[in-house]
C-alpha cells in the first residue's frame, strides 16, 4: 500500500511543483492588447478620413518612396507630422497624421508653389512613425534604383562648380574613374551628370569604339567630346543606366528607350534614355528635360517685334489653329509651351496630348500617348469631348489626326500643333499628303509657323568686323523680296563673329530662334484651295511683309545676336 502510494503520489507532488514554479507568462496578452490597440487606432484613422474628407492609409502596407521622402525636409516633416510617401511625376502622396496641425497647412501651400500636386492621406500614428523613421536611412550620397537618381544639392553644387569647363570636367572624371570606393560608377555619373549641368548642355551621349566610350555632350546644339572611358567602365555605366531607367539589361541587340529623373534641388528633371545597338556596344543618348529652360516667356524667344505682335493676337483667337514646323531639336514644344503659359487662364480649359508628356504645365491637363492604346487620333477625339478651349497636339503625324486637329478648329477650339517641314510654306503641302482637304485649310489654319535654333555670340568675346562685297550682295539679295523695306537696317556695313583663343571656348553661349510665320487671310484661303507646291505659297505669301527664316537670321548677324556663318549653317542663304 505504501509502495503504491509512494509511487502514485510521487508524479502528482512532481507535477503540482512543476506548474507552481512556472512564472505566469504575459508576453501573449500584451501581445493581444497590443493589436487590439493598434486595431482601434486604425479604426479611428478610418473613421476621422472620412470626416476630413481625406482618404485612409495604412503604411505598413505600402513602400516609402526615397525619392518622394526627400521631397519634405525631416525638419518640416516632423513639425507638420506628415511624410511624403510616393511620387509620381509632379504628383506628390503625403501621409497626414494631425490635418489641423497649422505647420501642415503651410508645408501643403508650399509644396504646391513648387509645383506639386497633392493628395493627402489620413493616416495613424503607427503610420507616421514609420515614415518619419525612414529619414534615417536616408544618405547624401547617390541613391539609385529604377527611375530614380537622387543626387544631394550640396554634392551638385560643388560638382558643378568644379566642371565649368570641359577641361575641369575632364579633370574630375580622372579622379573618380581612378577611384576604387564600391560607389564608383555612380561617383562617375554624378561627375557627368553636374558637368551636363554646368557646361548648359541639352544631351550626354556615350558612343563605344574599339580604344573605349566616347563622351560627348550637346552643347548649344552642337556635340562637343569631352572624356574617353576604357571599356571596362563603359560597360559598368550601361548597366547603371540601364537599371536607372527601367530597360532590360540582357538585351543589347536591340534598341530600348526608358527614362528617369533627377532630383536638382527642389527641382525634378526627367531624363529620357536611349539605347541602340552598334559594332563595339549600345550607343547611349541622355536627353536632360530641364523644365528650367521651358519657362521663358514668347518675348524672350527672339521672335521679330512686328511679328510678335501679330502673334500675341492669334494666339488668343476662340477657334483656328497654330501649328509650328521644323526638325526634331528646333524649339518648337518650348514656343508652345510659352504661348499656352501665356494665355492659361483660370477661366480657360486647356488639354495636351503629347508623346511623351516632357515638361509638366501648371493648371494644364497633360495627357501621354501609350502605343496602340492611346494615340493621337483616340486621344484627340477623347479630348474633345472634356469640353476644352485650347487643345495641344504633340506632333500631327497622320491623316486622322490631321483630320480630327482640323475639325476641332472649325468647330469652338483653338488648336496648338507641330509638323516636321522645312518652312511655313510647307505645311500646306505637308497636311495635303496626309490627306487633309485644302478646302479646309482658309477656315481652320489661321497661323503656320517655321524655327530654327541658332547660337548667340557671346557678347564678351565676340567682335566686329567689315562685311566683304560677296557678303554684301547675298545681304541684299535676302532683303530683295521683303516686301516690309522698313525692316532693312539703313546701314548694311559690319558683322559680328566669335573672337576668342580658348580651344574650350567656341565663343557661343546659349541660343536663339529664327522664326516666320504665315497668316491666313481670304486671298491665301482662295490660293490654297488647288494645292499648290511650296515655293509658290512662299512667294504668294511674301507680300504679307514678315520676314523669313534667312532674312531674321541675316538681321541677327548684322546686330551682333549671332554670326553670319552661324546662321548659314541654320538655314539657307543664296549663294553669290
Amino acid at each position: 500500500m505504501d509502495a503504491l502510494s509512494s509511487a502514485t503520489r510521487e508524479p502528482v507532488f512532481w507535477c503540482y511543483y512543476t506548474r507552481m514554479d512556472l512564472p505566469f507568462d504575459t508576453t501573449s496578452e500584451t501581445k493581444k492588447l497590443a493589436e487590439i490597440r493598434e486595431r482601434e487606432e486604425e479604426d479611428l484613422a478610418y473613421i476621422l478620413a472620412d470626416k476630413y474628407g481625406m482618404t485612409y492609409a495604412d503604411l505598413s502596407q505600402h513602400d516609402i518612396d526615397s525619392d518622394a521622402l526627400r521631397v519634405i525636409p525631416e525638419r518640416d516633416a516632423r513639425e507638420a507630422e506628415t511624410a511624403a510617401f510616393a511620387k509620381t511625376a509632379r504628383m506628390l502622396s503625403i501621409a497626414v497624421h494631425n490635418p489641423n496641425n497649422p505647420a501642415y497647412a503651410k508645408l501643403a501651400e508650399e509644396l504646391a508653389g513648387r509645383g506639386f500636386t497633392i493628395k493627402g492621406f489620413l493616416v495613424s500614428k503607427k503610420s507616421i512613425e514609420k515614415a518619419l523613421s525612414r529619414y534615417s536611412d536616408l544618405s547624401l550620397a547617390t541613391k539609385s534604383r529604377a527611375g530614380v537618381f537622387a543626387l544631394a544639392p550640396e554634392t551638385l553644387a560643388r560638382l558643378a562648380k568644379e566642371s565649368m569647363t570641359r577641361d575641369a570636367l575632364k579633370q574630375s572624371l580622372d579622379a573618380a574613374t581612378a577611384g576604387k570606393e564600391l560607389d564608383r560608377v555612380s561617383r562617375i555619373l554624378e561627375v557627368v551628370v553636374a558637368g551636363a549641368f554646368a557646361l548648359r548642355a541639352s544631351d550626354i551621349h556615350l558612343e563605344p569604339r574599339e580604344e573605349g566610350a566616347l563622351l560627348r555632350l550637346r552643347i548649344d546644339g552642337v556635340l562637343a567630346d569631352a572624356y574617353l572611358f576604357d571599356p571596362a567602365t563603359y560597360h559598368q555605366l550601361n548597366s547603371r543606366i540601364k537599371l536607372l531607367s527601367g530597360v532590360k539589361l540582357n538585351i543589347a541587340n536591340r534598341a530600348q528607350d526608358g527614362r528617369f529623373s533627377i532630383t536638382k534641388g527642389e527641382s525634378q528633371i526627367e531624363i529620357r534614355a536611349s539605347f541602340i545597338p552598334g559594332n563595339n556596344g549600345e550607343s547611349i543618348v541622355l536627353r536632360l528635360l530641364d523644365p528650367e529652360t521651358i519657362r521663358v516667356s514668347y518675348k524672350e524667344l527672339g521672335i521679330h517685334p512686328k511679328l510678335l505682335k501679330r502673334l500675341e493676337t492669334e494666339i488668343r483667337r476662340s477657334n483656328g489653329m497654330l501649328l509650328t514646323t521644323g526638325p526634331t531639336g528646333s524649339g518648337k514644344t518650348t514656343t508652345l509651351y510659352s504661348f499656352l503659359r501665356e494665355i492659361h487662364a483660370p477661366e480657360i480649359k486647356i488639354i495636351t496630348i503629347e508623346d511623351p508628356v516632357e515638361y509638366h504645365l501648371d493648371g494644364i491637363v497633360q495627357t501621354q500617348v501609350e502605343g496602340n492604346k492611346y494615340t493621337f487620333a483616340e486621344g484627340l477625339k477623347s479630348i474633345v469631348r472634356q469640353d476644352p478651349d485650347i487643345i495641344m497636339v504633340g506632333e500631327i503625324r497622320d491623316g486622322e489626326t490631321a483630320d480630327i486637329a482640323i475639325q476641332a478648329a472649325l468647330t469652338g477650339h483653338f488648336v496648338f500643333s507641330t509638323l516636321h517641314t522645312n518652312d511655313a510654306a510647307g505645311t500646306y503641302p505637308r497636311l495635303a499628303d496626309l490627306g487633309a482637304n485644302p478646302k479646309s485649310f482658309g477656315s481652320a489654319i489661321t497661323v503656320s509657323m517655321a524655327q530654327r535654333l541658332v547660337r548667340k555670340l557671346n557678347p564678351d568675346t565676340k567682335k566686329e568686323r567689315p562685311l566683304t562685297d560677296e557678303e554684301k550682295k547675298m545681304v541684299a539679295k535676302v532683303f530683295e523680296t521683303l516686301a516690309d523695306k522698313s525692316l532693312v537696317p539703313e546701314k548694311i556695313e559690319t558683322v559680328w563673329e566669335p573672337d576668342t583663343t580658348n580651344p574650350d571656348d567656341t565663343g557661343y553661349k546659349g541660343r536663339v530662334g529664327l522664326f516666320e510665320a504665315i497668316f491666313m487671310d481670304d486671298e491665301l484661303a482662295t490660293f490654297l484651295r488647288d494645292n499648290p507646291p511650296d515655293h509658290e505659297i512662299a512667294k504668294f505669301a511674301s507680300k504679307q511683309g514678315y520676314l523669313t527664316m534667312a532674312q531674321d537670321g541675316v538681321l541677327k548677324a548684322l546686330s551682333g545676336i549671332t554670326s553670319l556663318s552661324e546662321v548659314a549653317s541654320t538655314v539657307d542663304l543664296p549663294r553669290i
